[in-house]
């Protein structure tokens, strides 16, 4: 799948959500405006009856009354905006707004519970395969059926939430079958449209909201009056006009989510398989779904509005599947396994809890595959890192495996514990040399108190050997675990981050990649914001920036100014600019002016994206080669552009 050709996908699928949107708010409009229109001469006879006057006939209306369709345009469109912007605002938290909406509860990273655990290893093992933090996990406890969805606005807040019946029913291939899916729904962009159709629809939905509180209040009002309650049986009348006209809503919102959606499942589950090169996961999860009584019917209140998230269908069957928001499980398998007989083996809950047998990691794939490790040098063909973005492969999903399990067990246990977390990045970071190593460690405690300060003393001691190779991914596996502290702690520690990086008044690679890493990944859990938007389709406004991040690149291969030239002027070449610029002098390309610099630039279209991305590869690839601290540099300003790649392996 091509990560930028899908992100261009979602683009245009939001521009038909609206305009799906903008058709329904036209049809409702026109709906209330009938009825309005026949319901006032009924209220104007009512009204002349109460006063006696008898002589008063219900007229037949026209059909054209422009004063009547201007209120009504203006009443529908404020209540369809206000539940609209009241929804997006509720669900500005994210990920976990939507899980926890749903009935989930956090899965703590340092859970030993057998499924959980086994769980989180398949999370943590996929997202260092695609080159992102690992998200939040939740788990549905009340839910039998086997489902899973995955939401947020982009990687960085995002969560997987899988039902309990899929954690105690799937397989270790099963769930790791269904966990790719909704690892395509993160990095495709699918999630941000999904957030998007659950505020809009919500605004649809207000009028049958609206006309149930009208009822219960004619209902109160007509048992309250001492006269016949003409008035309160109006509002009821009314109330019950707008229930059916909310009907109308929900019919729209259905036929959008399923005409936004249907399509994308298929396209997840070609995702999962290429990922997981193991089309008898995805394929073992579907029919289990069919055969389990259950299926994949969650029972939370919110399901139906949140539908089109799921994995598979989360209510029951529609009419001839017209509002269905996933294909049929027949279909979807057929897709994958065409030999398929439409048969579903029965499947059972398990009547007690079975202790499960350790998690073990994908050994077999790295028996069957081998030489996917990391490695410190990469020759690579530059021309294809572009295309790895967002597209991870069997082979980086056995290098993260490989990873985890190269790493101390001590280290991956720390890397779950919130204190033990912050001791583990400020042990990254801090010195040798033992005056500035002692004013760090003063710095930490002053800062985050003494408990950081012993944790980052004991882990320093035990990160200080570690291959550069594996220090980022360790930081990257801290992320789950660092999302736990407050939102002081955080304060601090993004302050205390920052003066370390500084202390030694010189940032390296490594440094600047860890920074950027932490920061993009964590302040979305602490400083909300709303995710940029697309501002530029060309790469004129944005010269001063590349010329940033171009000279910034040049100068990580090399210092010396005939090479660092070279460098630069191959990565001008490949983005088309003019030949006689010159890069800018390390100065004037610190830190903080590449901050700046990425921040409009993501603000880019995806086909800018990927040509940005191809000539930062283009640039540090210049001597044929990419070093390990190169190829991290790269991933960071991939990640910053939201274009995740996966870890450079050989042979990738």
């Amino acid at each position: 799948m091509d990560f930028f050709d899908q992100q261009q996908r979602a683009h245009r699928r939001t521009r038909w959500l609206i305009g799906y949107f903008l058709l329904a708010v036209a049809a409702i409009v026109l709906a209330v405006y009938f009825v309005l229109l026949f319901l006032l001469p009924i209220a104007t006879y009512s009204s002349h009856r109460s006063f006696g006057r008898d002589d008063q006939f219900i007229q037949t209306p026209a059909l054209w009354n422009p004063q009547l369709l201007a209120w009504t345009f203006l009443g529908t469109g404020v209540v369809i905006t206000l539940g609209s912007l009241w929804k997006i605002a509720e669900l500005a938290g994210g990920g976990r707004a939507v899980a926890e909406s749903l009935g989930g509860r956090l899965v703590n990273p340092a859970t030993i519970q057998p499924d959980e655990r086994r769980l989180l290893n398949v999370v943590e093992e996929m997202a260092l395969a695609a080159g992102i933090p690992a998200p939040l996990v939740y788990v549905l406890p009340r839910e039998t059926g086997i489902n899973a969805f995955a939401a947020g606005h982009s990687p960085k807040d995002a969560v997987v939430a899988v039902s309990a019946g899929a954690m105690q029913l799937l397989s270790r291939d099963e769930l790791q079958g269904v966990v790719g899916h909704e690892f395509s729904h993160i990095l495709n962009g699918d999630m941000r449209l999904n957030i998007r159709l659950l505020g809009l629809l919500n605004g649809i939905l207000c009028l049958a909201i609206a006309g149930r509180l009208m009822l219960n209040v004619g209902s109160s009002s007509s048992r309250s009056r001492s006269r016949d309650g003409r008035g309160a049986a109006g509002l009821m009348f009314l109330g019950l006009a707008l229930l059916v006209l909310g009907g109308i809503g929900v019919f729209f919102g259905s036929l959008i989510k399923a005409a936004v959606n249907r399509q994308r499942e298929f396209l997840a589950d070609a995702s999962s398989v290429q990922f997981t090169r193991n089309p008898d996961g995805i394929v073992g999860a579907l029919k289990k779904i069919g055969g389990l009584a259950a299926g994949s019917r969650l029972s939370a209140p919110n399901a139906p509005e949140a539908s089109h998230l799921f994995f598979a269908n989360g209510l029951r069957e529609s009419w001839f599947n017209l509002f269905a928001t996933h294909p049929p499980l027949t279909e979807r398998i057929r897709a994958i396994e065409p030999q398929f007989n439409g048969i579903f083996p029965p499947v059972q809950m398990p009547e007690a809890a079975v202790a499960a047998p350790a998690d073990q990691t994908a050994s077999g794939q790295r028996v069957k595959q081998g030489g996917a490790g990391p490695r410190d040098r990469f020759l690579i063909s530059v021309g294809a890192i572009a295309a790895t973005a967002g597209a991870p492969t069997q082979r980086h999903l056995v290098y993260a495996a490989d990873l985890k399990e190269a790493l101390p067990a001590a280290l991956l246990e720390a890397s779950r514990q919130p204190t033990d977390a912050l001791g583990v990045v400020f042990g990254l970071l801090l010195s040798d040399e033992a005056t500035l190593h002692a004013r760090q460690l003063d710095a930490i405690g002053s800062a985050l108190g003494p408990a950081v300060r012993a944790e980052t003393e004991k882990q320093h001691a035990a990160v200080r050997d570690l291959p550069e190779r594996y220090r980022l991914p360790l930081a990257m596996l801290c992320v789950p675990a660092l999302r736990q502290i407050s939102a002081p702690q955080f304060d601090h520690f993004e302050a205390t981050l920052d003066w370390l990086i500084k202390s030694d008044t010189q940032i390296e690679l490594f440094e600047f990649a860890l920074q950027r890493m932490l920061r993009r990944n964590l302040e979305p859990q602490f400083r909300p914001a709303k995710p940029p938007a697309v501002q530029y389709y060309s790469l004129q406004p944005l010269v001063a920036d590349c010329l940033v991040l171009l000279s910034a690149l040049a100068g990580v291969g090399s210092a010396e100014p005939a090479a660092r030239d070279r460098a630069f002027r191959t990565g001008v070449a490949a983005l088309g600019m003019e030949a006689d610029l010159a890069p800018l002098p390390l100065s004037a390309c610190g830190v903080d002016q590449i901050d700046a610099a990425l921040a409009r630039l993501n603000a880019a279209s995806a086909p800018l994206k990927r040509r940005l991305l191809q000539a930062g590869a283009e640039v540090v690839a210049t001597d044929g080669a990419i070093q390990s601290g190169e190829a991290e540099a790269l991933r960071a300003i991939a990640d910053s552009l939201d274009c995740p790649l996966p870890p450079f392996v050989e042979g990738v």
